[in-house]
């Protein structure tokens, strides 16, 4: 009787406070099984698959109690495990760095295109300026597209810009283009499948074309209106509403909100800086040096308007290269049956590691970290796996859903 008492005493406390799959607590099986009263309790096996009892009438008693205690939570705890299991995903910043390493090539190949965009088409845009008089470069490149010569009147299209502005330009593209990743990933709300035509984080290739000519168009019409002698004051005035209403039409979101005002600073201050240090052979100056003593003030709404060109140009890149990791394993934990009638892991779909000790063993006297389940002291159980419709060759998702499975 005090055998079948103390096992019973065991399988009550593993229904009360369960652990990953039906493992008991080793320290009050092993306390149990020291005590004289559990000797001819006959424990035999403690491992990934619970408890084994010899005696035939308490392994029946635990099957039975298994299959009750399956059946009743589940009619308690379906819509809180299905809403864990759907709402359970990374920290925005986290899930971004997760695809970056589990998809390196992507991040090369949008940092790479960003890249090149701004190095190529920046020189056109600031020649614009250089045209029209805003600004002179002390050592100019002149590049006729169309033409002899600069000074040919069938030049119809020069391009005038110094050593250094490419180079520049590619860094800005590379670092709007990434801001705009990660803070619609931080401030947006992600969309599903059907409300993604109208969603302004997937912007269509039109709207990307009509973003960019928009903004070329800002950039020389502020070239032309200072050239014919039009009032700086008024030149702010129409650069902000064509400013205002480029990110009403073409972004109209919180990231592209914060990344144009970070432009429309930040811009400004690096001329400061240009202006102020670059040695002589390098440098620039406005012709107009406006309200600031460096430049007029309306060339803050063009910066602005780079934002939306530029950011929804990257939004496109990134979509282009492939859907992220991270939705997809959100979208896969989200459709996982709410419960399954595996006795083996009772649902949880995690065993504990059959090769470590809460996800550390010992060797040569040393505690290392398992890399069977990563230190995490469980892995994907193989009983039900077939269930899900899961590729068993397929590691890296199998780990993006144990990374989803709750704790």
């Amino acid at each position: 009787m005090a055998a079948k008492s103390s096992a019973w005493a065991v399988l009550l406390v593993s229904l009360l406070y369960p652990t990953d799959g039906f493992s008991v607590n080793l320290n009050l099986v092993q306390n149990q099984s020291r005590h004289p009263r559990t000797s001819s309790c006959d424990i035999d096996d403690i491992g990934n698959h619970g408890i084994t009892l010899r005696h035939s009438h308490a392994r029946n008693g635990i099957s039975s109690l298994l299959l009750l205690r399956n059946k009743s939570t589940s009619l308690f705890d379906d819509d809180d495990d299905s809403k864990e299991l759907a709402t359970t995903s990374p920290p925005p910043i986290k899930s971004i760095i997760q695809d970056i390493q589990l998809n390196p090539t992507k991040a090369i190949y949008f940092s790479s295109f960003m890249t090149v965009c701004g190095a190529t088409l920046g020189p056109f845009l600031d020649s614009y300026h250089s045209l029209f008089g805003v600004l002179t470069y002390n050592t100019p490149l002149i590049y006729p597209i169309i033409g002899r010569s600069a000074d040919d009147a069938a030049a119809l299209l020069t391009c005038v810009t110094t050593y250094w502005v490419p180079p520049l330009f590619g860094l800005a593209g590379f670092l709007i283009g990434w801001l705009y990743i990660l803070l619609d990933a931080i401030l947006e709300v992600k969309v599903d499948d059907a409300s993604r035509l109208r969603s302004p984080l997937y912007p269509s290739i039109p709207k990307v074309l009509i973003g960019v000519s928009y903004f070329t168009f800002q950039y020389w019409l502020s070239g032309v209106l200072f050239a014919n002698d039009f009032d700086r004051t008024f030149i702010l005035v129409l650069m902000s509403v064509l400013a205002a209403v480029g990110y009403y039409g073409l972004d109209r979101t919180q990231s592209g909100l914060v990344v144009s005002a970070a432009t429309a600073i930040g811009g400004p201050l690096i001329e400061i800086g240009l202006i102020s240090f670059l040695p002589v052979s390098w440098a620039y100056h406005y012709n107009d040096v406006g309200e600031t003593g460096y430049f007029p003030l309306w060339i803050i709404p063009v910066y602005f308007l780079g934002g939306p060109a530029n950011g929804n140009l990257a939004r496109a890149f990134w979509n282009a290269l492939g859907k992220d990791a991270n939705v997809e394993s959100e979208r896969r934990v989200s459709t996982l049956p709410t419960r399954s009638t595996c006795l083996e892991c009772q649902g949880t779909r995690a065993v504990p590691c059959p090769n470590c000790d809460d996800g550390t063993y010992f060797t040569y006297g040393q505690r290392v970290i398992c890399k069977t389940c990563r230190g995490k002291g469980r892995v994907i159980c193989r009983k039900c796996f077939s269930e899900y419709g899961d590729d068993p060759n397929d590691i890296e998702k199998i780990r993006r859903i144990m990374d989803q499975i709750p704790d």
